[in-house]
């Protein structure tokens, strides 16, 4: 006997008066138990929300822009004699942020199938015993995922489980269902793809052997923080498949202390904290405005170079919970000043755990600090899928020889690592001596910017 079944917004967490971005379905339709009703979007990923039963529609209660929260009703459905039981919703969880030093997009897992791969060969769906125990691409190597292409994906919440329990990057699976939409049976035809193929590059890298430690004597073992399970795939991935070269360099800041002090007390006074770090952006703009080829990314076949008409610089923050990068989004539009107060206060939000998930996206360029710490250089590792990163060591007063005598000096140690992929030796010296040399007039860099 038919009988209406309301179905709601299931539990999302924290999340409150998210948009609805897209009515999949109409009065009248006959829809599949888990069919996608609505997409909403958050500030983090896109979702849908599946159907819990099959049936037909009989009234849509929300519309498209309109906000929902947990619980709230999204459609009525007249259910069909054969629909089992509705099953209890699926939380439509999104997927994580990324606010690591890979917060922009991570390299493709290493078992995906290439880009040029056959359709999909449709399978019978799995037995709920196949999918609670899912076969992992390769046991050896830890899932990595494109998040903002994984939320992008055309696909229900129980087809993203499916794809993170069985480490399938949902940015790399092409869709048969209507409108792309992917299916339980495309992510196994990619996965049968991956095992079937014959070139698995993963399979080459050997384990690291499992050593007992408690053998040589008392131990510990303390869990990574979040950010640290987050940021550890990441930046391996980055760092196997970007040949990375660093380009070493000492500027000359002497002048640009001198102007820093001069200014500082002017700035406290605006509630503003003038930083040697905010020069050093200032510069960075500067040299990606003249060498625009740092300012960009490979794109996924990487036969040709994304340039980018927007500088947004990325910064390593240090957080109790972690090391995460917030973005300076268009910083060429700002002048020192205004840098120094972004910087500042996306420093504190870091801090606190408050920053969202878009104020740690969409980098062009990273400079990562540790004057504050010391060191004299480092190698750091880029920010994918940037193409270049600029690191800072602590300055120090060094004898420089100028007009026929050594005089004492302020140098500041840089280390730029760049893709050699997209970026030659000569270039990043060119790059990288033109930076030298803003940091070394700073007049220049305070000027306003037009």
């Amino acid at each position: 006997m038919a009988r209406e079944v309301e179905v709601r917004v299931p539990d999302m967490g924290d999340f409150k008066d998210v948009s609805v971005i897209d009515v999949l379905v109409k009065p009248g339709d006959t829809i599949e138990a888990d069919a996608p009703l609505v997409t909403l979007e958050t500030e983090k990923a896109a979702m849908d929300v599946p159907s819990t039963l099959a049936g037909v529609i009989e009234k849509v209660h929300v519309t498209k822009s309109s906000k929902v929260s947990t619980g709230d009703l999204l459609a009525t459905v007249r259910a069909t004699e054969a629909a089992a039981e509705p099953a209890a919703p699926t939380p439509a969880a999104p997927a994580p942020a990324a606010p690591v030093e890979a917060a922009a997009v991570p390299a493709p897992a290493p078992a995906a199938a290439p880009a040029s791969a056959p359709a999909p060969v449709s399978e019978p769906p799995p037995e709920p015993a196949a999918r609670a125990a899912p076969p992992v691409l390769n046991p050896n190597v830890v899932p990595v995922f494109n998040e903002l292409g994984f939320s992008k994906a055309y696909a229900s919440p129980s087809v993203r489980k499916l794809a993170r329990e069985m480490g399938v990057d949902l940015a790399q699976v092409k869709g048969t269902g209507p409108k792309a939409r992917i299916s339980h049976d495309d992510i196994k035809a990619f996965v049968k793809r991956a095992l079937t193929s014959a070139a698995a590059p993963a399979s080459a890298w050997p384990a690291v052997p499992t050593v007992d430690f408690s053998q040589f004597g008392a131990v510990e073992s303390k869990p990574l923080s979040r950010i640290q399970r987050i940021s550890g795939p990441r930046l391996h991935a980055s760092w196997v498949n970007i040949p990375h070269v660093t380009q070493f360099e000492i500027a000359d800041i002497t002048d640009l202390e001198d102007v820093r002090t001069k200014l500082k007390q002017k700035a406290l006074t605006e509630g503003i904290r003038l930083s040697v770090l905010a020069f050093v952006v200032r510069a960075c703009v500067r040299s990606l405005q003249e060498y625009p080829h740092f300012n960009a990314s490979l794109d996924a076949g990487g036969e040709n170079l994304i340039l980018k008409k927007y500088v947004n610089i990325g910064f390593a923050a240090d957080t109790p919970q972690g090391l995460v990068v917030p973005v300076l989004r268009d910083a060429d539009r700002c002048d020192v000043y205004e840098i120094a107060r972004l910087l500042a206060d996306l420093a504190l939000k870091a801090r606190a755990g408050k920053l969202t998930a878009a104020q740690m996206q969409g980098g062009s360029f990273t400079v990562s600090s540790l004057g504050g710490i010391g060191g004299t250089a480092f190698t750091p590792i880029i920010n994918a899928p940037e193409v270049a990163i600029l690191g800072l060591s602590r300055s120090s007063m060094q004898p420089v020889y100028r007009d026929g005598g050594f005089v004492p000096r302020l140098m500041l140690p840089l280390s730029l690592s760049y893709d050699h992929r997209a970026i030659d030796g000569a270039s990043a010296a060119r790059f990288i001596t033109f930076l030298a040399a803003r940091l070394a007039e700073p007049r220049g860099l305070v000027e306003a910017v037009p």
